[in-house]
């Protein structure tokens, strides 16, 4: 009898969370755990192949009930030969977590790119056929996107492509890092935002925000869409200048690649995607030529952190042909 299950994992910086999924396509359960990224790959696979375990016995299943453990990676991975070439919020590089997690499960061990895995989830149950040329932009700690073109993933001669977060930028003023790379992600990620919000305040700046002021709180998405919410000017000039960013990169990408739809998501946009969102859509009607951009379609996933989980349903089907 053919496999009934899938196991999707999004194997984060700061948690492990994994989820069985049935014939249905219908999440049945799911599994969070914290990751321990300073103990190195060997403890992060033992802990995933854990969270394998708990998924199997919470559900009564064994490993021949699941065809495939489909996970997400944040960092360069090549998918066919399950080698990670770099995962810096992993803290590891140059190692082959499809073999190493193989050693401790006997299930087939899919692994690709964290945003690519979401894209694919986002393309098959949440776009239409007709969407060809899709980027896909995650926005949270750090910046990543995937590409599609005629309807494909795009991983890239060296399974780099949709790194969008090392773009160098040409930032002004406040908004510019003190690293000498100006990049994307180090100009309108959350830790951007942060940085930018904790410097107002070091000026003296008033926010409902000043007790954030110390680098050792941390400051998440939720608390500052609060402060949006509250017409904070510290909260709102800073998250609106990484609205514009945002849209004037994706209105150059455009220009560049004549994608017809953009997919939003990540905890900055899953948080304040109402206030972010039109401000990025002017910012791409600035950026871009006229022909590539009049109809392209930009909006936030609905999918949250379930889009990566349900991309393990597309990778298995591509992988276990």
């Amino acid at each position: 009898m053919a496999s009934r299950y899938l196991i999707s994992v999004d194997l984060g910086g700061t948690k492990i969370l994994s989820a069985l999924i049935d014939s249905r396509n219908k999440i049945v359960s799911k599994v969070k755990i914290p990751t321990e990224t300073e103990k190195g790959g060997k403890y992060l696979v033992e802990s995933v192949a854990a969270s394998v375990r708990q998924i199997l016995n919470e559900n009564n299943l064994k490993e021949r009930d699941i065809k495939a453990v489909c996970m997400g990676v944040p960092g360069t991975v090549n998918p066919y030969s399950g080698e990670i070439g770099t995962a810096p919020n992993l803290g590891i590089k140059n190692f082959n977590i499809k073999k190493e997690l193989g050693e401790k499960i006997s299930i087939p061990v899919l692994i690709e790119n964290d945003v690519n895995l979401a894209g694919l989830g986002i393309k098959k149950f949440e776009l239409n056929a007709d969407k060809k040329n899709i980027l896909v932009v995650f926005i949270g700690t750090g910046i990543g996107g995937a590409l599609f073109f005629d309807g494909k993933l795009y991983r890239g001669s060296s399974f780099f492509a949709g790194e969008i977060g090392h773009m160098l930028v040409e930032p002004k003023g406040e908004l510019a890092a003190s690293s000498k790379r100006h990049t994307f992600e180090l100009t309108a990620s959350r830790t951007a935002i942060v940085r930018n919000i904790r410097r107002g305040l070091k000026k003296g700046r008033k926010s409902i925000l000043k007790e954030f002021q110390s680098p050792t709180t941390l400051l998440k998405s939720k608390t500052i869409s609060e402060a949006v919410l509250k017409e904070d000017p510290l909260a709102i000039k800073y998250v609106g200048k990484a609205a514009k960013a945002i849209g004037t990169v994706l209105g150059s990408i455009t220009t560049l690649l004549n994608v017809d739809t953009i997919v939003l998501g990540g905890g900055v946009i899953e948080a304040m995607h109402g206030f972010m969102i039109p401000k990025i859509k002017t910012a791409f009607k600035e950026a871009v030529l006229e022909e590539p951009g009049k109809n392209v379609n930009i909006f936030a996933t609905k999918l949250g952190d379930n889009a990566a989980l349900y991309g393990g349903i597309a990778l298995a089907e591509e992988f276990l042909k």
